[in-house]
């Protein structure tokens, strides 16, 4: 296998991932000690910034080598015994296990993205033609505590299939052939959640014609080489648009109603449960 590190020397990986690491301080992407950027230095380790730094004035030296379960290289240690990894690092680890394509992870807190979780509202909607060839769908993970081996769990199948995932009141993860690929899947998922977010403040979030999801999707698995069944099991795993592989619609009547129509009954619903007790 071809790595990362094949194509650049270490030094050159450095100087990405702290070029990286500022782009997303500067981007408001992360804030104080958030997020954490790491890459394939060879077959058998990675290079990951360290826990307790702001990304925006990260130094090539302060990164960290580790192996692939996470511990320190011994002959990289040397000056660097006051440094730890990210707490983050088994989250980037199952990442690379599971995609041995994977070259570079990159973990941050995109705030609008991040409100979407908060919310309890899923990016996952087919409504950008350019994201469902780049990214695919947009899949929210089960919560994981941050800093935590949950992390790696709640990642672990979708990771497999899907270049971005949004961490469920945590942030989002991307994965790349590049650090800086890796960081532009950041952008997207956080563009996404802009455009997302605007639309729904005009009226509504039109989905795409169910047709032209299928078109959009086999052209990324053949792009990307994926099985046959990567359609069928895109949208099963989707269920944003609540229809079926027949197009049957399993959209709730409520769907269609409009917010003061909602409220209504909402409202109603209270008042009989109240009534109740």
């Amino acid at each position: 296998m071809t790595t990362y590190r094949d194509r650049m020397t270490e030094h050159e990986l450095r100087a990405e991932i702290v070029r990286v690491s500022r782009l997303l301080w500067e981007k408001g992407f992360v804030a104080a000690t958030d997020g954490n950027v790491s890459a394939r230095l060879g077959s058998d380790r990675i290079i990951i910034t360290p826990s307790g730094f702001s990304k925006g004035f990260i130094k090539p030296e302060h990164l960290i080598v580790t192996d692939m379960d996470g511990k320190l290289i011994p002959s990289y240690e040397r000056g660097r015994r006051d440094l730890r990894p990210s707490s983050e690092m088994p989250l980037h680890l199952e990442a690379y296990r599971q995609r041995p394509d994977v070259q570079a992870v990159v973990h941050a807190h995109p705030p609008i993205t991040v409100a979407f979780t908060i919310a309890g509202i899923s990016l996952a909607q087919c409504v950008l033609p350019e994201v469902l060839v780049s990214l695919g769908s947009i899949q929210t993970t089960a919560y994981a505590t941050p800093g935590t081996p949950e992390g790696a769990g709640v990642v672990r199948d979708l990771i497999r299939t899907h270049d971005a995932l949004v961490l469920d009141h945590h942030g989002a993860v991307t994965v790349g052939k590049t650090v800086f690929d890796a960081y532009m899947k950041m952008e997207k998922v956080e563009h996404t959640a802009e455009i997302t977010m605007a639309a729904r403040q005009l009226g509504q979030v039109n989905l795409l014609p169910q047709e032209e999801v299928r078109k959009l999707v086999e052209k990324r698995r053949q792009a990307l080489g994926l099985p046959a069944t990567y359609e069928s099991e895109f949208c099963a795993l989707c269920g944003a648009c609540g229809k079926g592989e027949d197009g049957s619609s399993d959209e709730s009547p409520v769907a269609n109603l409009d917010t003061d129509e909602i409220a209504r009954l909402v409202t109603q619903a209270v008042v009989r449960e109240m009534g109740t007790k």
